[in-house]
C-alpha cells in the first residue's frame, strides 16, 4: 500500500483532486455496459467498504460485496480499464467477511490516495442523487439527461447540475507567526485556518478579506491564490489563498470559533491532517510539522 505523501509539492495532487484518482475517468451513468466486473465504491456515511487480503488492500471488485435490496448501483466511470460502480450501504450494515470500512476523513487512512480520492467522488455523487430526485422549482420529478450527469424536470422543463459550493480559506501570516482559529467540535488542541462559504455578490478575494474580519477581526493586505482542492463533504471546493496582515486586534467571532490566536511558526498546536489544503498552505507558509 502506497501511504498519503508527507508533503504535496502542489495543491494539484492533493487527495479528491481528480489527479489523484490514478486514471479515473468520469463517466455518465447511462454509459455503463451491463453485467461486466468492475470496482466498487461501496460507501457508509463518511467511510468506504475497502477490501484486505495479507497487506493488499484495494476496492473491492467483481460481485458488488454488500447489500444492494434498497438502492440500485450507479455506474460513474472507468478506472484501471474497468467499470466503477457507486452503491451507498446502510447505516447499520456491518462490512462483510474479508472487508472494512474506513474513514474518508481520517487523520491518517488505510488506503492510497487513489482510494481516497475516488471514495469522496463518490460520496459526493451519492450526495448529489439523493437531492436531485425532484425539483427545487415545482417539486416534480427530475429524470437523468442522456449523456451527462444533469436532470430535467418533467413538470416545469428546468435542468438541474449537481450543486458544487465555493468556499475560501486562507493562511495569514505576519513575521514568524500565522494566524490559527478552533471550533467548538474539532478534537482538543486542533487548530486550522479562516474559511468560509461566499456570499452573493462576492468575488473570492472579498471574500478572503470578509471571513478574516468577520471571524477575528483582522485585516489582511496582499491577498494571493495558493490554489484549490475538491472538498466532498458534501460538494464544496476549497479556494486556497495567502495573505499578510494589514491591521487589527485578534477579536474571536464566538458564534463560530472556540478560539483564533497568532501562533509562532516554530510553536504549533496540533493542526490539520497533511491531506487538507489547510494543511497544505500552513506547510507553505513554513510551517512544517510533523
Amino acid at each position: 500500500m502506497t501511504p498519503l505523501p508527507d508533503f504535496f509539492e502542489s495543491p494539484l495532487h492533493l487527495p479528491f483532486n481528480s489527479t489523484s484518482m490514478d486514471g479515473f475517468t468520469l463517466l455518465p451513468p447511462d454509459l455503463e455496459t451491463p453485467g461486466t466486473d468492475g470496482w466498487w465504491l461501496a460507501i457508509r456515511g463518511n467511510a468506504v467498504l475497502l477490501s484486505e487480503q495479507g497487506s493488499v488492500i484495494d476496492l473491492p471488485y467483481g460481485p458488488c460485496p454488500t447489500d444492494t435490496s434498497d438502492s440500485k448501483p450507479i455506474f460513474i466511470g472507468n478506472w484501471r480499464g474497468k467499470p466503477v460502480r457507486v452503491m451507498p450501504m446502510r447505516q447499520e450494515e456491518d462490512a462483510p467477511s474479508g472487508f472494512f470500512l474506513e474513514s474518508l476523513l481520517s487523520a491518517k487512512p488505510r488506503m492510497q490516495p487513489a482510494h481516497l480520492s475516488l471514495g469522496g467522488l463518490a460520496s459526493q455523487l451519492l450526495h448529489w442523487e439523493a437531492n436531485s430526485r425532484f425539483c427545487s422549482r415545482c417539486g416534480a420529478t427530475l429524470r437523468r439527461l442522456p449523456g451527462e450527469w444533469g436532470k430535467k424536470c418533467e413538470g416545469c422543463h428546468y435542468l438541474h447540475f449537481p450543486h458544487i459550493h465555493p468556499c475560501v480559506i486562507v493562511a495569514v501570516r505576519r513575521p514568524g507567526e500565522i494566524l490559527l482559529t478552533r471550533k467548538r467540535e474539532w478534537a482538543p488542541n486542533r487548530y486550522s485556518l479562516v474559511a468560509g462559504f461566499l456570499d452573493p455578490g462576492e468575488c473570492l478575494e472579498e471574500a478572503v478579506a470578509r471571513e478574516v474580519q468577520e471571524e477575528t477581526g483582522i485585516q489582511v493586505t496582499n491577498i494571493r491564490y495558493a490554489g484549490s482542492q475538491c472538498w466532498p463533504f458534501p460538494s464544496q471546493v476549497m479556494t486556497g489563498f495567502t495573505a499578510d496582515y494589514a491591521g487589527g486586534e485578534v477579536v474571536v467571532e464566538e458564534k463560530e470559533l472556540e478560539d483564533a490566536g497568532w501562533f509562532p511558526l516554530d510553536a504549533l498546536p496540533d493542526l490539520p491532517p497533511k491531506r487538507s489544503i489547510a494543511r497544505y498552505l500552513i506547510d507553505g507558509a513554513g510551517a512544517q510539522k510533523p
